[in-house]
C-alpha cells in the first residue's frame, strides 16, 4: 500500500512540474489503458467542471479510445509503434503520448511554443512509464 501511495504522489508531482515549468500547458492527465483517470493537474473541481475539463472521466475514456484507435490504425498500415497523437483546434492543442501501461494527455494553449511542449511532454511520458514500472 505504501508503494502505491508513493507512485500516486510521484505521478501527481510529474504533472504538477510539467504544468508549472512549461509555458502554455493548461492541463495534463494520466489515463490508463482502460480509460480510467490515474492523475490530473490541476485537479478537477466537482463544483466547477470547466476549471479542468481534461480531468473528467469522460475525457479520460475518450483519450484511451483515441490512443487505441491510433495504435490499431498505425499497426494496420505497418507504420510501427505510436509515438504521439496530436490534435489541434481553434482554442488549443492536445497531445497524447504513450507512457507504458498508461498515456499522458497534455492540453496546451494554441499560441504555446509547441516544440517545448512536445519535448517536455515526451520526457514526462518516459518518466511516467518508469514510475509505473513499464
Amino acid at each position: 500500500m505504501r508503494k502505491q501511495q508513493y507512485r500516486s504522489d510521484a505521478l501527481e508531482e510529474k504533472l504538477r512540474t510539467l504544468y508549472a515549468i512549461v509555458d502554455g500547458v493548461k492541463a495534463a492527465v494520466i489515463v490508463n489503458k482502460d480509460g480510467l483517470l490515474v492523475a490530473a493537474f490541476p485537479p478537477g473541481d466537482e463544483d466547477n467542471p470547466h476549471e479542468n475539463p481534461t480531468s473528467s472521466p469522460q475525457v479520460a475514456a475518450m483519450s484511451a479510445t483515441l490512443i487505441s484507435l491510433a495504435e490499431r490504425t498505425l499497426g494496420r498500415l505497418a507504420q510501427g509503434d505510436l509515438e504521439r497523437l496530436m490534435m489541434e483546434a481553434e482554442e488549443g492543442v492536445m497531445v497524447v503520448y504513450p507512457a507504458g501501461r498508461a498515456s499522458l494527455a497534455v492540453l496546451a494553449e494554441k499560441n504555446a511554443r509547441m516544440a517545448y511542449v512536445l519535448y517536455a511532454a515526451k520526457r514526462a511520458a518516459e518518466d511516467i512509464a518508469g514510475i509505473l514500472g513499464t
